[in-house]
């Protein structure tokens, strides 16, 4: 199967301690079978995070560190576009969730009809609009 992995997964994919990670979720993971993507957007909020000092407990020693780590682990990026955009345009924004990163993940993964797997709650409210959805409990 494919699967997306959000920003919250990823960060926990990347760290070398995997407490966060589900063991429904680590199977994914593992399975090699299972290809593993993760959005461009994602990846510009994780960066943005390691600039300004939220990642330090990964240790990266800079932004390219960050992508070879992806890319080392398998995970493809896929970079957002306007395919994705559209459907962007036409998601039904939950009341009180108002991440824009999360709703391009979300409606990425909707276009391109691949499963999310998500440590956010908020992402269960997509599934009536299309999202297929696995939950990360951590």
């Amino acid at each position: 199967m494919r699967y997306y992995i959000d920003t919250n997964v990823l960060i926990f994919y990347l760290s070398k301690k995997r407490d966060d990670l589900s063991s429904k979720v680590v199977d994914i993971l593992n399975d090699c079978v299972n290809t593993i993507y993760v959005s461009s957007v994602a990846v510009q909020e994780l960066i943005l995070l390691y600039r300004i000092g939220k990642m330090e407990h990964l240790h990266f020693k800079s932004e390219a560190d960050i992508l070879a780590r992806i890319k080392d682990l398998d995970v493809e990026i896929v970079f957002f576009n306007e395919y994705h955009l559209a459907k962007y345009a036409k998601l039904e924004i939950v009341p009180g969730h108002k991440d824009m990163n999360d709703h391009a993940i979300i409606a990425q993964a909707m276009s391109d009809k691949i499963a999310l797997i998500s440590s956010d709650k908020e992402f269960v409210n997509y599934t009536v609009q299309g999202l297929n959805f696995v939950f990360n409990k951590r």
